[in-house]
């Protein structure tokens, strides 16, 4: 048994290890996880192994012969030494993992000197990003950028229900709870491209919350912060008038981040003069690959989308509208239609489709900005 489990530990620990169980590194608290599992690992195929191995050798060794079928073991007292030592054993093993365990939570959740502050605002079904610049004023995306190698204190809120922020990289996952601001502590140290994503079942579109984190070195995340408008209008739209959490330290950024009033009166002209941008096709197109998620539902080459979830826009979006049933309810005009469809889905149901499956939301989810926008995107790239 002694040489079979040693043989049997010395293959199957190597093949554990070796096993990418993780995507690839991109903080450093990944690589403590990383550390934390690969000990867990180490620590454990032994063990599993001793018990398997015993288990089947006694099932061989000791089963059952013919005739014995009506006997009885012979009566024994056991080991006393064994059984103090196969019990103290693991539990002294036990209590180490979870101090080392401890002790790595502790490390990853330390606080950092030189730390940057994003605030996570979400809401169903889309991420806001916001990063505080002075009282007052701040920089807000639907994506996230991050600087290489600067510790980074994420400060989460929910506007409606439970959501989640994960980025599976950086291993590192928090709820965003409606009416607190959670703390999620990250250090990038890998440059790249990683997926945003909502782990906490928060509604129908729950599988289209998802964003992307891009990690750039320290001068190109300046070069994209001075580049970006101060106090622009949410990119996940204006929360409704029923949101009115309070949002504690939060950066002396009104709201967190995520209310449109928020602004300060001298942000107006410059949001005046920026209007005709938010509604063009380019900003529609924008929001329908980023924000709005309409890329992961539907057809569009306009947008280089290849959903399957809901009608083919390339196919279907010119004739759907044209349909007579359809004008009589989202207009005669494509655009009117468009914009209805946007919503108030419901309202009419191409063939073949049914309710419950986009969101009914978008007219409180998205500014009439942004509905714009997405109306002139569509109806230019109708075919």
């Amino acid at each position: 048994m002694v040489v079979i489990g040693v043989i049997a530990s010395a293959i199957a620990i190597p093949l554990a290890l070796i096993i990418p169980w993780f995507p690839s590194k991109g903080s450093v608290q990944a690589g403590n996880i990383r550390t934390l599992y690969d000990v867990l690992l180490i620590t454990t195929i032994p063990i599993f192994v001793l018990v398997e191995t015993v288990v089947l050798f006694s099932v061989w060794k000791f089963r059952m012969r013919p005739g014995q079928e009506e006997m009885d073991g012979p009566p024994i007292h056991g080991n006393t030494r064994l059984e103090v030592v196969w019990t103290a054993v693991p539990a002294i093993l036990i209590v180490s993992l979870c101090a080392y365990a401890y002790s790595v939570l502790r490390t990853n959740e330390a606080n950092k000197t030189n730390a940057m502050t994003v605030n996570v605002t979400t809401r169903q079904f889309a991420f806001e990003f916001s990063y505080p610049q002075s009282p007052g004023k701040q920089v807000v995306s639907s994506e996230l950028y991050l600087p290489e190698g600067r510790p980074v204190v994420f400060k989460l809120r929910s506007l409606d229900v439970i959501h989640s922020f994960f980025v599976p990289n950086f291993s590192e996952k928090l709820d965003a709870v409606p009416g607190i601001v959670t703390t999620l502590r990250v250090t990038p140290d890998a440059l790249g491209t990683y997926p945003v994503e909502c782990t906490e079942l928060c509604g129908a579109g729950h599988s289209l919350m998802r964003s992307s984190a891009h990690v750039l070195t320290a001068a190109a995340f300046a070069s994209w912060l001075k580049s970006q408008p101060i106090n622009g209008p949410p990119p996940i739209g204006t929360p409704p008038a029923t949101v009115t959490q309070a949002v504690p330290d939060y950066d002396a950024v009104p709201n967190g981040g995520g209310s449109a009033s928020s602004a300060p009166s001298s942000s107006s002209s410059s949001s005046s003069s920026s209007s005709s941008s938010s509604t063009s096709a380019a900003a529609g197109q924008a929001l329908f690959t980023g924000s709005a998620g309409c890329s992961g539902c539907h057809t569009l080459a306009a947008a280089s989308a290849t959903g399957t979830v809901g009608p083919n826009l390339d196919v279907r979006l010119r004739t759907d509208c044209a349909n007579p049933a359809s004008e009589k309810v989202r207009g005669t005009t494509l655009k009117q239609c468009i914009e209805t469809a946007i919503t108030k889905p419901y309202a009419y149901l191409p063939t073949g489709y049914s309710a419950g499956i986009m969101p009914s939301n978008f007219a409180q989810r998205l500014t009439p900005d942004q509905i714009q926008a997405l109306v002139n995107f569509l109806s230019s790239a109708a075919k």
